[in-house]
């Protein structure tokens, strides 16, 4: 079994389509544990704001058998992709990390590099594993967001009911 972190995102109808995910997660996987939703402008486009959030599962799927089963909850979801690469979608999961595995695994980029790059990536994954160690940059999650340029994306925490009542 490996550990593996995920990227949430959603900017149609997101509370529905992240909840939508969660259960499908669960379903899938069993418990997992979740980072607080943030909201966060669109990046790479113009539109509507998204929401947010890292999450832990166990595995003992390959990470291709993974990336097919995430896949499958997004279609599940009504993501569209014949769009341009940065455009609106209703879900967006994609693997962080798998384990310490690095470099292309299954067609899949390990860790994935919006880690560094994103703060609605960055601040859930501190919040979620502060001490776990990014496997190629050798900081723990906490150090790399408190050296993260934290005016270069704007991003806050929103009030989130998962599971639903």
């Amino acid at each position: 079994m490996a550990i593996v972190y995920l990227s949430l995102g959603s900017n149609i109808d997101r509370e529905k389509h992240l909840c939508a995910a969660l259960d499908a997660l669960v379903e899938a996987f069993g418990d997992l544990k979740m980072s607080q939703v943030y909201e966060s402008e669109a990046v790479g486009f113009e539109g509507d704001n998204f929401y947010n959030l890292v999450a832990a599962i166990d595995t003992g799927l390959s990470v291709g058998e993974l990336a097919l089963r995430l896949r499958d909850i997004e279609d599940a979801n009504g993501r569209v992709r014949s769009g341009p690469k940065f455009s609106a979608r209703t879900l967006d999961i994609d693997i962080l990390t798998y384990g310490d595995l690095t470099g292309e695994v299954d067609g899949v980029a390990l860790p994935r590099d919006e880690i560094l790059k994103n703060a609605f990536v960055l601040l859930p994954f501190s919040e979620l594993a502060p001490q776990a160690v990014h496997p190629v940059a050798k900081q723990t999650y906490q150090q790399l967001w408190e050296a993260y340029d934290k005016a270069s994306q704007k991003l806050w925490p929103v009030p989130f009911n998962w599971p639903e009542d």
